[in-house]
Order: C-alpha cells, then sequence, then structure tokens
C-alpha cells in the first residue's frame, strides 16, 4: 500500500473552500469514478472519497485543504504520477477559487482560452495522440528539402 499526503494553505475563508471542495468532488466523481461523500462540520468539513483501489479524505478548512489518500497495490505503481495529478488539480481550483466568483453576465464576456493554453487543456482533457497510420503533417525541415527542390526545378 501507498500513502499520499498532500496540504495547501489558503485565503477562501470556509465558505470558498467549500466551493472549492465540492468542485474537486465533482471532478474526482466524474473523471475518475470515485464515490464522494461530503461531510459538513461547523469549523471544518471533510470530503470522504473512495473506488476500487483507492481511498482517503478531503479536510477542509477556513484556511488549508488536508489530502490523504491510501492506494491499494496496483495503484500504488502509478503513485507519483497519481500524487501529481492531485496536486495540479487542487492547485488549479485553488488558483480559480481565489479569485472572486463570477456574476452571470461576467461570465458571459468571459475571454476564450488563450491558444496557447490549449495544449495543456487537452492534455487535461484526455485527447490522445493521432494513430500510428494517421499521416503525419510535414515537418519544417521536410518543407524546407520540397522548397529547396521546387526551386532547382526538380
Amino acid at each position: 500500500m501507498a500513502d499520499i499526503h498532500i496540504e495547501r494553505q489558503h485565503t477562501l475563508g470556509l465558505a470558498g473552500a467549500r466551493r472549492v471542495a465540492r468542485e474537486w468532488a465533482s471532478q474526482a466523481e466524474a473523471e475518475f469514478g470515485m464515490d464522494c461523500r461530503y461531510e459538513r462540520g461547523r469549523g471544518a468539513d471533510r470530503v470522504h472519497f473512495s473506488r476500487l483501489g483507492a481511498s482517503g479524505t478531503l479536510d477542509v478548512g477556513p484556511d488549508r485543504f488536508e489530502v490523504t489518500a491510501r492506494l491499494g497495490l496496483l495503484l500504488g505503481l502509478l503513485r507519483g504520477r497519481i500524487e501529481t495529478e492531485i496536486v495540479s488539480r487542487l492547485d488549479a481550483l485553488l488558483n480559480d477559487g481565489a479569485a472572486e466568483p463570477r456574476s452571470p453576465a461576467k461570465q458571459a464576456r468571459a475571454p476564450a482560452t488563450a491558444p496557447a493554453a490549449g495544449k495543456a487543456a487537452a492534455a487535461r482533457s484526455g485527447a490522445r495522440k493521432a494513430p500510428p497510420d494517421a499521416k503525419a503533417p510535414v515537418t519544417a525541415k521536410a518543407a524546407a528539402r520540397g522548397s529547396a527542390r521546387a526551386r532547382a526545378g526538380r
């Protein structure tokens, strides 16, 4: 068995932290098949999550998050990758949560994602590379060879 322990400080307050925790739980359920149960407390909350081969908690406080997870034998082999994914998703949610919630009118006017961020977004969404039998795009080197041949009259 492998254990994961992650702590993150924040300045969201308990109400903002609860929003982030609910979003985190929704993502865990939708993307990883986790069963999540949210327990609301007076000064702190706890999200219990589990699925075959993994279980743990997300403790939600007014100034910090703490994730504790236990991975089974097979998922334990992927501990580093799983921990990296949890950290990146929690940090992204915390960064989004630190921003003031937008009104619906402001959300409608929000600018589109920058093209440079598209590659990272595609990676997070699980976009796959083209199959090996797909025609490869022309590289800059191949294009230069082709234009040199064209200038030489070949």
